[in-house]
């Protein structure tokens, strides 16, 4: 079942016939990691303390990612044990979120399984879906038990972004990190799109002739010459290396405005 969430569409927004790009956004994590607060907080802005920890769902939003309007959907995984039946996940999302609380060493330990899942699943398809590590609880920081230093080095192994977040209080960062899923998977296309081989030319000095070349006449036939010209060289300029950026980002700024009204979903206690 699929719910649908975000600010509605005034009329003229957006033309009909014109309809959004869409990311499917998968939040893997072991049980309590906080996979639906962070989703919960993203779509309503509010936080939730009690769900159904065997509720699996995906949500809709229209968002608004670098003046680009795109359809977000977001699936809120509810898998039991670590990462079993990944089917589900693997063939339909465009990223993954991969998600453990820093107060928690299992659930860190638990994301490395999944990052070797996701890397494995990586080398057997011919498209990349990126994958974003992310640290949340920082609200809890005094019962911290994963230095940040480990979420980036488990990042950087697997070579995915990595972000810190509280779900409690952090509706911006929260949103950042979807909004950079989205940023991802628009850079993913464009590195994928074919690319044509630019060519330069290249005008090279005409050889030492300086005297034009007569052809013998024959039977009458009036006699021509020719001029050597300057030859064309096509070279073809290489592509451009490219690099990973693995960034952290921690913020505990919270949004002052008002929340949307949420239709309570089941299992569900919002404050």
């Amino acid at each position: 079942m699929s719910s649908m969430f975000g600010k509605p569409r005034a009329s003229g927004e957006r033309p009909p016939q014109s309809p959004l790009t869409e990311c499917n956004v998968a939040i893997l994590g072991c049980r309590g990691a906080g996979k639906s607060a962070l989703t919960v907080k993203f779509l309503t802005k509010r936080f939730i303390s009690e769900y159904d920890p065997n509720l699996e769902d995906t949500y809709t939003s229209e968002e608004m990612v670098d003046q680009q309007p795109v359809l977000l959907k977001v699936m809120d995984t509810a898998d039991q044990d670590g990462p079993g039946n990944c089917e589900r996940y693997l063939r339909w999302a465009s990223a993954f979120l991969v998600v453990y609380s820093i107060d928690d060493r299992k659930s860190f330990e638990g994301c490395q399984r999944y990052l070797e899942v996701l890397a494995l699943h990586a080398r057997g398809c011919q498209r990349r879906c990126p994958v974003l590590l992310l640290g949340n609880k920082l609200d809890m920081e005094q019962y911290r038990k994963v230095p940040a230093a480990e979420g980036m080095s488990l990042a950087s192994r697997f070579g995915c972004l990595f972000y810190e977040v509280s779900a409690c209080q952090d509706f911006v960062g929260v949103q950042h990190v979807f909004h950079e899923a989205v940023r991802e998977v628009r850079r993913q296309a464009e590195r994928s799109l074919p690319v044509q081989p630019l060519f330069i030319t290249e005008e090279r000095p005409c050889p030492p002739v300086a005297t034009p070349v007569a052809l013998p006449t024959h039977h009458g036939l009036a006699s021509c010459t020719f001029n050597t010209l300057s030859t064309v060289n096509y070279k073809e300029i290489p592509s451009v290396a490219q690099a990973k950026l693995v960034t952290v980002k921690s913020s505990r700024a919270q949004s002052k405005r008002k929340a949307p009204t949420l239709t309570l979903l089941k299992g569900f206690k919002i404050f």
